[in-house]
């Protein structure tokens, strides 16, 4: 008997694929480890130059030991929602490996040519819906649904294609995403925070801002980097937020 192949091992699109389909990277999964480094080397920096110097600043209650904790299970936080979102299946529609033979008609100038209308109407709860063809994967997309042409996929409430995390964004890992943009907006404002604490900490000791800017230039390389970070994902947090609470995103995705 002839042993029956898995779909992700006759799969079409450009997907990278481990551990038995059970992880799913987009064409361009280098770049989550781009996004890795982009997120863990501030963070270091901020733990060796600035969070060890607050440890002795705050010893009362271990106070300082707390920032660091925080600053460490963010980190985590945000690094396990990024896996998440570039490894989870976004909703990929499984591709037809035949056309729809239903659905075709002939062209009278070529014969041997199928033609199939590029829409159709369907009814769906009793509300008709217009829905296009795919001529890459050979059906009627689901409403909601496009082709990510740097996959080579059709996917189901595809949002777009993230190349911060290699994948497609749509409904299966959209949930991933969405919190992903939160948290690490969170650890960038936190992190924020902590370096201009410890910069006017060090005013207090009678210096001026030249002075403590000189005592940790550290302080203030993370506070610029978290500056410009914080723009781009509390920008995306602030427009999923409005998708969501308008309803043009599903509360079933999140």
């Amino acid at each position: 008997m002839a042993k029956q192949l898995r779909v992700y091992q006759v799969w079409r699109g450009n997907n990278i694929i481990w551990c038995g389909g059970r992880l799913i990277f987009g064409p361009d999964a280098k770049a989550t480890l781009l996004s890795f480094s982009l997120i863990v080397a501030p963070v270091v920096v901020f733990c060796i130059f600035v969070g060890k110097n607050l440890i002795h600043i705050f010893p009362a209650y271990n106070a300082g030991y707390a920032i660091l904790v925080v600053t460490v299970a963010l980190t985590i936080h945000v690094l396990l929602l990024l896996f998440l979102t570039s490894s989870q299946d976004p909703g990929i529609v499984p591709r037809n490996s035949n056309p729809p033979v239903e659905e075709f008609s002939h062209d009278s100038s070529a014969p041997h040519t199928l033609q199939f209308p590029r829409i159709k109407e369907i009814m769906i709860n009793g509300v008709p819906v217009r829905v296009k063809y795919c001529e890459t994967c050979m059906l009627y997309r689901p409403p909601r649904c496009s082709h990510c042409s740097k996959c080579d996929n059709c996917v189901e409430r595809f949002d777009h294609h993230c190349p911060w995390v290699g994948q497609c964004i749509g409904q299966r890992n959209y949930r991933y995403f969405f919190w992903f943009v939160c948290s690490a907006a969170i650890l960038c404002f936190y992190v924020f925070t902590m370096s201009a604490l410890y910069i006017s900490l060090l005013m207090k000791d009678h210096r001026s801002v030249v002075e403590a800017i000189k005592a940790s230039p550290a302080s203030v390389a993370v506070m610029g980097y978290c500056f410009i970070c914080f723009w781009f994902v509390g920008g995306l947090t602030g427009f999923h937020s409005y998708l969501i609470a308008t309803n043009k995103v599903s509360p079933l995705n999140l």
